[in-house]
């Protein structure tokens, strides 16, 4: 049988696993110089200070938490924390020790990348089982980013389950689905670092907090993260299927103000830029014939709401998987197969 324990026996037991991720990048050395206008040999002797490049250096631009999964040196984080390509990434481990990482997948849909550094018997976290959550169970976030959030521990409870937002960091926007929302206080420094339970165990990533808003933060699921761990150790890489469309989920709302006969499915649309088409070229809808303006009712007999979105219904399959599409076009009901591709 399970046994909770308490916060500081978690945290003693958890914290050698959490680690601090450092972001490192080559910037320009500057150097203050005074330029005469006139010219060296003039008469006038006028100084005007100017600066210039003189070479480039390494220098820690910024950081966030993650967390080991693996003795070998698996450790998961948030994608924003690892975005830039151009970055060099260490890791520091609670017992002072620094290891150069390497970025090995970046999740093309969560918030979620995964980092190797070399390493053996190293300490890892144990997960739990975020289907089996409840609101208002007790959880714990722990960061460990350096600077002022070093070695951080707030606990509160889960105040939501199956949440939606729209996050941003690091220079990238996306749409989070089916998220835990927490009133434990989750900020820069524990973006990254686990979300526990009072057995111990990981059930989420600390992943965003609502700007200008009280007590709301959100971590992404781990049942959803251990698929990640699964594809990087079979095929080093994390594999999505797509089916390549854009859309909105259809409720009451969206169904009023657009005068749809139907308050659910998925409405395939374009966004405001060329770069948003409604259908990817070259994908599955495309080569099913699906079209701006559908509304995606079912897949596979299965309805589409906004608790069984579109996206985490074809998470379910396998790049290569035909899907039955139940499509409302022109208000007349059409069945369409399509053929997932692989999101790269």
């Amino acid at each position: 049988m399970h046994q909770e324990k308490s916060i500081p026996e978690i945290v003693k037991e958890v914290s050698p696993a959490v680690v601090s991720i450092v972001i490192s990048k080559l910037v320009p050395v500057l150097e203050r110089y005074y330029y005469n206008p006139f010219g060296e040999d003039s008469p006038f002797d006028i100084r005007i200070p100017m600066l210039r490049e003189k070479g480039k250096e390494l220098q820690e631009v910024g950081g966030g938490t993650g967390f080991i999964v693996s003795r070998d040196g698996l450790i998961i984080t948030n994608k924003h924390v690892v975005n830039d390509s151009d970055a060099e990434y260490s890791v520091l481990t609670n017992d002072g020790k620094e290891y150069k990482a390497k970025v090995l997948a970046r999740d093309p849909v969560q918030d979620v990348a995964i980092l190797q550094i070399s390493g053996n018997n190293l300490p890892v976290v144990k997960f739990g089982d975020s289907d089996k959550l409840e609101i208002g169970q007790t959880v714990i976030a722990i960061g460990n980013a350096l600077g002022e959030f070093r070695n951080t521990v707030s606990a509160g409870i889960i105040s939501g389950l199956s949440r939606t937002m729209t996050a941003s960091g690091g220079g990238v926007r996306e749409q989070l689905e089916q998220l835990i929302q927490t009133d434990a206080a989750i900020n820069p420094g524990n973006s990254g670092g686990p979300l526990l339970n009072l057995y111990g165990e990981v059930i989420g990533i600390n992943t965003a907090i609502v700007q200008n808003a009280q007590s709301i933060g959100f971590a992404i699921p781990i049942n959803k993260v251990k698929k990640d761990i699964n594809d990087i150790k079979a095929s080093g890489r994390i594999i999505y299927p797509m089916l390549g469309v854009r859309y909105v989920l259809v409720n009451k709302a969206i169904a009023e103000s657009k005068n749809l006969s139907v308050d659910y499915g998925a409405l395939i649309v374009g966004g405001e830029s060329k770069d948003e088409p409604a259908i990817i070229s070259g994908s599955g809808a495309e080569k099913a014939g699906l079209k701006e303006g559908d509304i995606i009712l079912e897949l596979n007999g299965v309805k589409i709401t906004e608790d069984n979105s579109l996206s985490k219904l074809i998470a379910q399959h396998k790049p290569g998987d035909t899907v039955r599409l139940k499509v409302l076009r022109n208000k007349e009901e059409i069945t369409i197969n399509a053929v997932l591709g692989e999101m790269k």
